[in-house]
């Protein structure tokens, strides 16, 4: 499959792309867990039909050292026992702000419950980490960029 446009080799989609890759640099220093980060685009990839963002979400947990369990159950991250309640409350926030347009919201209990697993800082990392999978996500499957190749470290 070859993808409706090449974003970054077009003036406009490129320059687009480099900010909110830029954009991205701001979560560098973070506190929030690398891992939280990794389940929260996984899960944003997976609910957005993105298959490129999750190409390269999953193999980079893998190489970060997330077991091949917990990366196959972010999808039903509910009924598996392998997340952290920490951990499963970022993905509930996550699902809630991916669902927004079905008429959903992210309710007062969710923003509460990763409030009391996670800081400020932690949260704001949250949410730009759940804002920007889905910039990424939404470029990637409008253009239908093809997924299989990515390589871990790739974009390093």
């Amino acid at each position: 499959m070859d993808a409706r446009l090449d974003y970054f080799g077009n003036p406009v989609g490129g320059k687009f792309m480099k900010a909110i890759i830029s954009a991205n640099k701001g979560l560098a220093g973070s506190t929030l867990p690398a891992t939280v980060q990794e389940l929260v685009r996984m899960r944003a990839s997976q609910i957005n039909g993105c298959a490129v963002c999750l190409d390269i979400h999953t193999k980079e947990a893998a190489a970060a050292g997330e077991s091949a369990v917990r990366i196959n159950l972010v999808a039903a991250w509910r009924e598996a026992t392998v997340f952290t309640e920490a951990e499963r409350a970022a993905l509930e926030l996550t699902e809630q702000a991916c669902r927004m347009a079905d008429g959903g919201e992210v309710t007062d209990e969710a923003w509460a419950n990763a409030a009391r697993h996670f800081d400020e800082d932690q949260l704001a990392a949250l949410v730009a980490v759940i804002s920007l999978i889905n910039a990424f996500n939404r470029v990637n499957a409008i253009v239908r960029n093809p997924a299989g190749d990515y390589q871990a470290g790739q974009f390093a």
